[in-house]
């Protein structure tokens, strides 16, 4: 992996369920790939051991990034003011276990419920969203963590799909803090010219998952996306970077079903993560010999 670019692995590329004796050689393995950071799957902060989870990590060099989200009965978006007030705490619990695990980034879907939506998300409900958001951006920031919400595919959401609805919703926030993942995946999906969509993200844009259309490894599917780390670098990107893959074999059922996995595109998460380092490092490659 090229020492000059910041990268996150998903823990979920190994699998979330690791038991507490698999856990310390997936995060060796994570680290052994050049790998700075590790996003974790969402977690229940009342099951954390912190100071274990702290010390595994900190004793290998790499950095947590949390992920924020809401349920249905905690959802920012709500015109339920308990509701929404609901959503606020559940995403300054997850501010306090980042803050508790040493982490300075929380990524996730803050804005309201994942899952497949019944209907487009209205000006109130995304007003509502952005404002309660960009109040625990700006809580964030002043207890040093980014946060930073993903923008997701029609599938999954409906609130923000594309760059430009990202950047409205920053706008919304009223948030100088609020950043934006875009990920390669969601784009291929939403986008009409994935650079072009970076672009648009690129005052804002904080973080850029890199995710191939079939989930899996990074070199084999429809998204180039090694031209889109070489045009994302020559366009100005400098924030961190992440990879993403799921396979069934190794994420398991519950997981697998929600995200709706039914392939599995990989069997070997080492493999898997050196493909996504080599493939990141193609990237930087072309964009260095551009510049000569």
């Amino acid at each position: 992996m090229n020492a000059d670019l910041d990268v996150a692995c998903h823990l979920n590329i190994f699998a979330p369920g690791l038991s507490s004796k698999q856990l310390p050689a997936a995060l060796d393995a994570i680290a052994a790939a050049g790998y700075r950071r590790l996003v974790l799957p969402p977690l229940d902060p009342d099951d954390v051991d912190v100071p274990a989870l702290r010390a595994l990590l900190a004793a290998r060099g790499l950095a947590p990034i949390t992920m924020a989200g809401q349920s249905p009965d905690a959802d920012v978006s709500s015109p339920s003011e308990d509701v929404r007030q609901a959503g606020v705490t559940l995403l300054r619990r997850t501010l306090d276990l980042t803050v508790a695990l040493g982490a300075d980034q929380m990524n996730g879907v803050p804005y309201g419920i994942f899952g497949h939506p019944t209907g487009p998300t209205g000006r109130d409900a995304f007003e509502r969203s952005a404002a309660e958001v960009g109040s625990i951006a700006d809580e964030s920031h002043d207890r040093g963590v980014l946060m930073t919400f993903e923008v997701l595919n029609r599938y999954e959401t409906s609130v923000v799909n594309t760059a430009a609805q990202a950047m409205e919703y920053v706008a919304a926030s009223g948030s100088e803090h609020l950043g934006i993942h875009l990920d390669t995946f969601h784009m291929a999906i939403e986008e009409a010219d994935a650079s072009a969509a970076i672009r648009t993200a690129l005052p804002r844009l904080r973080y850029l998952e890199l995710g191939q259309s079939g989930r899996g490894p990074l070199s084999s599917g429809a998204v180039d996306i090694a031209g889109i780390v070489r045009q994302a670098l020559e366009d100005g990107y400098e924030g961190r970077w992440g990879i993403e893959a799921f396979s069934r074999s190794t994420l398991g059922r519950p997981a697998s079903d929600m995200l709706s996995i039914w392939r599995s595109p990989y069997q070997h998460a080492a493999a898997l993560s050196a493909d996504a380092a080599n493939t990141i490092d193609t990237g930087w490659a072309s964009k260095t010999a551009a510049r000569v």
